[in-house]
């Protein structure tokens, strides 16, 4: 939950809700706001804040199980990753053609009940 990502970051850096609210430049109400979970942060916010908190955009906004391969495919995206361009086009379009494949059949799937 971003809300809770947010002010483990914060204090895990042993800011201060209004230190954080000057280096992203909104108002301390602003981040109070965010982390009782009453409003969600622009794209620009969120940018700000992830630079003000020395993070990445996706570990401020995504949890550590919503984003990146499950761990039985972390060694073969890696090893994929060092081939040449060509073998790896290859690769993604297998990849692409079998992620269509399984969309359809849960489309298809969920028309059918």
């Amino acid at each position: 939950m971003f809300r809770t990502r947010l002010i483990q970051l914060r204090k895990a850096q042993n800011l201060t809700q209004q230190v954080l609210a000057d280096a992203v430049g909104v108002h301390v109400n602003q981040i109070r706001r965010y982390e009782r979970g009453a409003t969600e942060p622009t794209l620009d916010v969120l940018v700000r804040l992830a630079r003000a908190l020395h993070v990445t955009l996706d570990d401020l906004v995504f949890d550590e199980t919503e984003r990146g391969p499950s761990e039985d495919l972390v060694l073969q995206f890696e090893a994929v990753s060092h081939m040449p361009d060509e073998e790896r086009s290859i690769i993604k379009a297998l990849l692409d053609g079998m992620i269509v494949k399984y969309q359809t059949r849960q489309i298809v799937g969920n028309l059918s009940r």
